[in-house]
C-alpha cells in the first residue's frame, strides 16, 4: 500500500469525523465522535512520526518535517487538553481548535512534503512503508484507545 495514499485516506477520514462532530446535537454522539477523533489522531502521528517521517528526511526536506513535528507537538497538547476536559464549557471549541490545527497540517503536508517524498522514494520504498504504517494501525486498532498512549515524544518504529 503506497504511505501517502494510507495517509491522504486517513486525512479524509479525520475530515469527516470533524464534520460529523460539528453536525451532531447530541453531547454523548459528540463525546463518542471526539473519542473516536482523539483515536485516529494518536494512530496517524503515531505511524507518520515511526515509519513516515524517518524515511522521508532527507536535506531537502529538513524543513517541512521539522514543522510537521511541531504541527503534531501541537495536536497533541489540544488533544491532551481536550480529553482532560471533555465535560468542561469550551469543549466544542477545543475540537474546533484541534480541527484548525489538524487541517493546517494536512494542507502543509499534501501540498509541500508529499511532492518532495515522492521525488524522493521510489514505488517499493513507498509501498513498503505504507504497508509498515498499516500492520501499524492495524495493531493500535486492535489494542484500542490509542488515545490514552498519546506522549509528546515522538513515536519510534516497533522492534
Amino acid at each position: 500500500m503506497d504511505a501517502m495514499l494510507l495517509l491522504k485516506r486517513q486525512h479524509q477520514e479525520l475530515a469527516g469525523l470533524f464534520d460529523r462532530f460539528e453536525k451532531s446535537n447530541s453531547e454523548d454522539t459528540k463525546l463518542d465522535l471526539f473519542n473516536q477523533i482523539a483515536d485516529a489522531l494518536a494512530i496517524h502521528t503515531m505511524i507518520e512520526e515511526a515509519w513516515y517521517y524517518p524515511a522521508a528526511r532527507s536535506k531537502g526536506t529538513k524543513a517541512e518535517l521539522a514543522e510537521a513535528y511541531d504541527e503534531h507537538k501541537e495536536v497533541k497538547r489540544l488533544l491532551m487538553d481536550a480529553l482532560k476536559n471533555t465535560s468542561a464549557p469550551g469543549f466544542d471549541g477545543r475540537v474546533a481548535a484541534i480541527r484548525g490545527a489538524v487541517e493546517h497540517h494536512v494542507e502543509e503536508e499534501e501540498n509541500s512534503l508529499f511532492p518532495k517524498v515522492r521525488k524522493l522514494l521510489d514505488k517499493a520504498d513507498l509501498d513498503r512503508i505504507g504497508d509498515q504504517m498499516n500492520e501499524m494501525t492495524e495493531d493500535l486498532r486492535r489494542k484500542g484507545a490509542a488515545r490514552k498512549r498519546l506522549s509528546l515524544t515522538p513515536a519510534k518504529a516497533p522492534a
